[in-house]
Formats: structure tokens, C-alpha cells, sequence
């Protein structure tokens, strides 16, 4: 099939057989548990704006089409997926033989529902050509760039971005069919059972494929996936063994701080441009987020080491490597997930005295620290420490720890600390 000439290498029967099949196929795909994103969804169904669903593959952003599609009707959409290896070689210029195609099946409608949109080159050209008509549009991609300023640029600033993540743990509880308990009320045997689960959620994560069948490799799959399909395939990248190194080491080691030169030197990169071109496909396609200190020099924030997390906890334990269990540095990762689905205000902190906050959100003004216990002296004393060293320069009032087990709320000087079950409070964020 020639890559310049698809709507000539199929027969018009064989394109509206593949659309028909899509369609059916994707209206009668398991609708799952409801996503926290619908509501999001439905506020802005009346509004003339493309919304925008981009996430990690695997992470439900079909099923959540799927779950409007049913609330929209099934006579009032065009489904298009443009992962199915049929649509290679679809260029943008097709799209008004497509569009004629989908009346001449299924008559006039106002609605398109697009999945993985990233594989057609200069889409949002036709996208704004049929928003400028009247159409409203439903996208779904895999690459982080879908959510960019010059997206927005380019279709006007008419498109409501959507982010959509693996399973946080109360959807996760959801799908495993266990009922929430009453967070303000929880009796000992809930709390023993609540963080039972958080240990099987930190091992598995919340991909739901990986949790409905752990029998099948499909978290290293999906690595793999990620790595040649999203990143190496997409920027043309030649040095796909480097990419692998780099991203097995990143993901082996979530958590922890990272110098781009260090990591050249380490993993014999090529350049410090090299890792940093490295670890931004690797961000835009949802594998990995890097997170700045807090400086207030801007050039600080730059230069300095980034933290590193996953994007799923389950991913990371089942591709990468440790010698001992990385429990601490995995439940850290789950308290930046569950931050990072609601905002992107975002940092780590250090202190002069050389101690670290874990997370610092300065639009609520507040620190949090993550330690597996506090049953250890010197865990305890060294978790405060960093607190009260950073209400020294932070205009902070409010400080919270995350651990294994409730606590009396104490001061820090005029800074309140609350000290929170980690199951709990990610049950309820």
C-alpha cells in the first residue's frame, strides 16, 4: 500500500467495512467502571470546544469515549480509530473523501469521536475546518503534545484538555469490586483490609488490562510499546538501545533525584542534549514525569537534579530492576500521581541544612513528606527536621506527613502537621 495514495489503495467497500467494523466493535466494548473524568466530559458537551483525552496507552481513554459515546446515542456520532493499521498512509487531504464515505454508511451526523489522533500528521487542520462548521469533536491520544500551547495555537483555543491517568487507588478499589468504606468511621478490620489493598494497588498499579489479567506481560508490553511505537518510531530515532538503557534505568528508579549530566556519564549517552531530548519523549508520551525544586531563580529550577516518577507504580515494579524492595520510593511515587491528577503546581524542596521535603504545592502553601513509618527514631526525626527547616524560608502554615498509620496533629512552631494513613487519604484524594 502506498504510503501518498490510501484512499486508492482500498476499494470504498473495503473502507466502509473497516468503518463499519470499528464502530460496532467500539460500541459494544465493556464500558468498565466510571472514570472520574466523565463529569469533566459532560460540562462541556454543550460547549463548542474539541475536547482533548491524552494519557498512557492502556489507560482507559477508549473506554471513556466509549461511556459518552453511550450517553450520546448510537446514531449520533462518527467513530474513527486511527490506531487500526488500516488508516497507514491516511494523510490529512483524505479527510473529505473519509467524511463522504461516513455519510454515504451512516447518514448526517454532527458528531466525530477520534481515538489516538496523534497518528495522522497535521490533524488539527481538518478538526478545525469541521469545528468551524459546526462540528463537536471527542479526541483521545497518546502523546502529551495533544495538551500543548501550540495546540492550542492551532485550533484557536477552542478544545477543553483532558488528562486521563491509570486507575487512582479509589478507582482501583472500584474495579476490584471493593466497597470504600467510611473514611471518618473506619473500624480495625477496615483499616487492616484498606491497606492490604494499597499494598496489592502499590504492586500492580492501576493499567486495567494488567489488573483484570496479571497472568499476561502486558506492563512490558505496554514498556515496549511506549519505547519503539510512541518514541522511537514517532522522532525517528536511530539509537533505540540508548532510549531502552535510559528509560529501564529511570524507571528502576522512581523517586529519586537525576542529573542529566550524571546520567550521560553513567549510561555513556552521547550528550547531555541527547538524555534531555530522551527523557522529553519519554514525558510526552506519558511514561515519566520530571519534577523541578523549588527555587526562586528560575535558572535554579533548571539546573538543578529533577526527581523522577512513573507513571504506574505496577509498570515500574514489573520492568524495572532493585536489589532490595523500593516500598518508600514507590509510595512516594503514588502521593505524586495522586498530586499530579489534579494539579501541576508541583515541586520538591531542599532545605540550606541539606534536608528534603518530598512535595511542596505553594498555591495551598503546603509540604508533604512520605515515609513508609515513623516507628524509627531517626525516620521521624529526620522527616520533621526537613519540615521545620523549610517553614524557616517557605511561607508555610500547614505541613503533612504520610505513613502507615494515623497520628495526633502537633505544631512546628505557628506550622500545624497532620500525620495521615497513606491508604486513607489516597482513598479519599
Amino acid at each position: 500500500m502506498s504510503d501518498n495514495n490510501w484512499n486508492t489503495a482500498w476499494s470504498k467497500e473495503q473502507i466502509k467495512a473497516m468503518l463499519l467494523e470499528q464502530f460496532n466493535t467500539f460500541w459494544q466494548r465493556n464500558m468498565g467502571i466510571e472514570r472520574k473524568q466523565l463529569a469533566e466530559v459532560q460540562r462541556a458537551a454543550t460547549l463548542p470546544h474539541a475536547v482533548i483525552i491524552s494519557g498512557l496507552r492502556r489507560v482507559g481513554k477508549s473506554t471513556l469515549l466509549a461511556q459518552i459515546a453511550h450517553q450520546l446515542g448510537q446514531d449520533a456520532y462518527y467513530y474513527l480509530n486511527f490506531e487500526d493499521d488500516r488508516f497507514l498512509g491516511f494523510r490529512v487531504e483524505d479527510a473529505d473523501f473519509l467524511y463522504q464515505t461516513l455519510i454515504e454508511l451512516f447518514g448526517n451526523r454532527r458528531i466525530f469521536i477520534l481515538d489516538e489522533i496523534q497518528n495522522v500528521t497535521g490533524w488539527e487542520h481538518f478538526v478545525r475546518r469541521f469545528m468551524e462548521m459546526g462540528f463537536k469533536f471527542y479526541i483521545t491520544g497518546s502523546n502529551a503534545s495533544l495538551l500543548s500551547r501550540e495546540l492550542g495555537t492551532r485550533l484557536t483555543g477552542r478544545y477543553l484538555p483532558i488528562e486521563l491517568f491509570p486507575f487512582s487507588f479509589e478507582e482501583y478499589l472500584r474495579f476490584i469490586g471493593q466497597t470504600l468504606p467510611d473514611l471518618q468511621r473506619l473500624t480495625t478490620p477496615e483499616r487492616g483490609r484498606l491497606n492490604q489493598n494499597l499494598s496489592t494497588y502499590l504492586a500492580c498499579g492501576g493499567i486495567p488490562d494488567a489488573i483484570k489479567y496479571p497472568e499476561l506481560p502486558l506492563l512490558r508490553t505496554l514498556f515496549d510499546d511506549v519505547l519503539y511505537r510512541d518514541i522511537a518510531a514517532r522522532y525517528q530515532l536511530g539509537a533505540v538501545k540508548e532510549l531502552r538503557e535510559l528509560a529501564f534505568y529511570l524507571v528502576s528508579n522512581p523517586a529519586q533525584l537525576v542529573s542529566f549530566n550524571k546520567l550521560k556519564e553513567q549510561l555513556k549517552l552521547g550528550s547531555v542534549n541527547t538524555v534531555k531530548s530522551y527523557v522529553d519523549y519519554m514525558e510526552n508520551s506519558w511514561l515519566i514525569f520530571t519534577l523541578n525544586i523549588y527555587a526562586y531563580s528560575v535558572k535554579r529550577q533548571q539546573i538543578a537534579p529533577k526527581k523522577v516518577y512513573c507513571i504506574d507504580t505496577g509498570l515500574a515494579s514489573t520492568v524495572g530492576f532493585s536489589f532490595s524492595p523500593n516500598t518508600g520510593k514507590l509510595l512516594e511515587n503514588l502521593v505524586f500521581l495522586a498530586l499530579r491528577r489534579q494539579t501541576q503546581d508541583i515541586y520538591y524542596f531542599s532545605t540550606p541544612g541539606g534536608y528534603e521535603v518530598d512535595f511542596y504545592l505553594p498555591g495551598k502553601q503546603l509540604l508533604i513528606q512520605v515515609a513508609q513509618h515513623l516507628d524509627n527514631p531517626d525516620t521521624r526525626e529526620r522527616e520533621i527536621r526537613a519540615l521545620q527547616d523549610a517553614s524557616k524560608i517557605l511561607p508555610i502554615s500547614n505541613a503533612l506527613i504520610l505513613t502507615d498509620a494515623p497520628e495526633n496533629t502537633f505544631n512546628l512552631g505557628e506550622m500545624n502537621v497532620q500525620v495521615q494513613s497513606l491508604a486513607e487519604w489516597l482513598a479519599a484524594y
